[in-house]
C-alpha cells in the first residue's frame, strides 16, 4: 500500500495495483503513524475489511531540520545531541551531524542509524 495523505485521525493508503484507497485510523497506525510521508510504500494487514496494523521498512531516511552545528573535528560517534526531523520527530544524533543532512531512523525505536550518502 502507498500512503497518500493524512484526513484529521486518519491515514489514507491507496492500492498501487487496483487504486483502491482505505483509510486507516490513527488509533490502528499508533506510533507508526510519526514515520509516514507522502509516497512510502508500507505492508497493512487487514483482517476481513479491517485494517490492523501497518507494517513499516525497518530504516527509513529523513532530513535534519534543526539541531545545534558541528564542530569541526567531531567525529566521535559515540556523543549525542537533539535534532528535529522532517517529518517533526525529535532524536539523538551524533554530533557531526549537522542541518539539511539525510539520515537513517530505525523505525522499531527511533534511534538514529547512519548518514545517508550521497
Amino acid at each position: 500500500m502507498q500512503y497518500l495523505y493524512r484526513d484529521g485521525d486518519k491515514f489514507v493508503f491507496m492500492d498501487p495495483k487496483t487504486f483502491e484507497q482505505l483509510e486507516i485510523s490513527s488509533a490502528v497506525a499508533a506510533e507508526n503513524g510519526q514515520y509516514l510521508t507522502e509516497g512510502i510504500q508500507v505492508n497493512v494487514l487487514v483482517w476481513g475489511e479491517r485494517p490492523l496494523w501497518i507494517e513499516l521498512p525497518p530504516k527509513m531516511e529523513f532530513t535534519v531540520v534543526q539541531t545545534d552545528p558541528g564542530v569541526k573535528g567531531n567525529s566521535v560517534s559515540n556523543l549525542y545531541k537533539s535534532a528535529k526531523l522532517d517529518n517533526e520527530m525529535t532524536t539523538r544524533v551524533p554530533l557531526f551531524i549537522n542541518e539539511g543532512e539525510k539520515v537513517l531512523i530505525d523505525t522499531r525505536d527511533g534511534s538514529y542509524a547512519e548518514r545517508v550518502k550521497n
